[in-house]
């Protein structure tokens, strides 16, 4: 017998694979973007956090990071030499600030991180012997309902590190 084609229940059977295939695929695609879009943006916070602290190293001047609204930040120079955050008052935000996130950004630090002269990091509510528990003082996360790798940033006086809530130990930003 000379088989030359296929039967309409084998093309049936291939399309049905396909699309059970394309289907899971753009599911667990959806949950990647997810995970990307946290990431990349507890990334952009933490590098802008290092790079005012830099600048106020080599440029001998206080910077500042503060909060705004829940989905926004900002990095504001001391312009005046007063080591007070003024914004409009003599103090200048830096070029592309405010910046704007997709997600809630969670600070309880009590408002303005200051960064001095010498790179120290102080802010209002610091607590040196806890700094990164969930609602620590020190820990600045995003609210999401995907876990990335990183999801939150822990700033101490002398260190701004990323991190992972509750991997491994659950109430903590955990280093990676």
């Amino acid at each position: 017998m000379n088989n030359r084609g296929i039967t309409l229940i084998e093309l049936l059977i291939v399309i049905a694979v396909i699309g059970i295939l394309v289907i899971a695929l753009s599911f667990s695609f959806q949950g990647w973007m997810g995970k990307y879009r946290v990431e990349t943006q507890i990334k952009t916070i933490h590098v802008d956090l290092m790079n005012a602290r830099a600048r106020a190293m080599t440029r001998n001047r206080f910077y500042f990071a503060d909060f705004p609204t829940a989905t926004s930040y900002r990095l504001i120079e001391d312009t005046n030499d007063n080591s007070v955050s003024e914004p409009g008052a003599g103090d200048n935000l830096l070029q592309t600030f405010p910046k704007t996130v997709e997600y809630v950004i969670n600070w309880d630090g009590g408002g303005t991180i200051s960064f001095n002269k010498i790179g120290t990091i102080t802010f209002p509510a610091m607590d040196p012997d806890n700094p990164c528990t969930a609602g620590g003082p020190g820990l600045i996360s995003l609210t999401s309902t995907v876990n990335p790798d990183y999801d939150c940033i822990c700033v101490e006086q002398t260190h701004i590190r990323m991190g992972r809530m509750n991997d491994p130990n659950p109430g903590f930003c955990n280093e990676k």
